[in-house]
């Protein structure tokens, strides 16, 4: 059974619970997969790797999910989910920068299975434009505005160096884009009402070798213990 919230009614729901949904939702494709009807919020906790209280808290924000004493139905719980994250719908993405890292992304096959599709794609390299790869138009960067906007773009994927993410950003946003997912290692001014996610590898490498150089540190020293 599944009760939703009025959205007046509903709090302010916190940024970590917003970020911990796809957690849940690619948890769901599990319990499918096994062929698990009902799950309980401890068995979602311990694949999703959250504590049950915090699995019962976030979901709440969005309405009242299951039945006490049963637990959540898989398919149902899936379906809200996917209608919570805008994922019941296709949106249409712009990846700027074709180099390697843009060429990756282009041949990343979970885009369009999660409902994302690459309609543009644009680059520098004028060797590059007018080519197609995975299906993909390459256009020139100054076309990015006129083609954002015919094809209805809707998010923006930005893959060039530091030095020009700034300008494609500005281009992005002048062409009505709302979202943009940032790979370049920089900050980026824009609107407030333009939402970025940024995406710093090196930044997620140096995360871990923290965790790392601690680990090694704290195992010398019971080692000379």
């Amino acid at each position: 059974m599944v009760k939703n919230s009025s959205p007046s009614k509903r709090k302010s729901i916190p940024e970590p619970t917003i970020a911990r949904l796809p957690r849940y939702l690619r948890s769901f494709a599990q319990f499918s997969q096994s062929n698990q009807l009902v799950i309980s919020s401890k068995e979602l906790a311990a694949v999703s790797d959250i504590n049950p209280a915090q699995v019962r808290k976030d979901l709440a924000y969005f309405g009242q999910f299951g039945q006490r004493g049963v637990g959540y139905d898989v398919k149902t719980l899936d379906e809200k989910m996917r209608g919570i994250l805008g994922l019941n719908k296709s949106w249409r993405l712009a990846l700027i920068g074709a180099g390697h890292l843009g060429t990756a992304l282009l041949q990343y096959g979970g885009f369009a299975k999660a409902g994302f599709k690459v309609e543009a794609a644009f680059d520098v390299d004028p060797s590059k434009v007018g080519w197609e790869l995975e299906g993909v138009k390459i256009w020139g960067t100054p076309a990015i505005r006129q083609v954002v906007r015919e094809k209805k773009i809707e998010i923006g994927v930005i893959a060039v160096p530091a030095s020009q993410a700034q300008r494609v950003a500005d281009d992005l946003v002048d062409a009505g884009i709302r979202a943009i997912l940032n790979f370049a290692p920089c900050a980026l001014s824009v609107p407030k009402s333009v939402l970025v996610r940024g995406v710093d590898l090196a930044s997620e490498l140096e995360h871990l070798t923290y965790f790392l150089e601690k680990s090694s540190k704290s195992d010398k020293t019971k080692n000379s213990g």
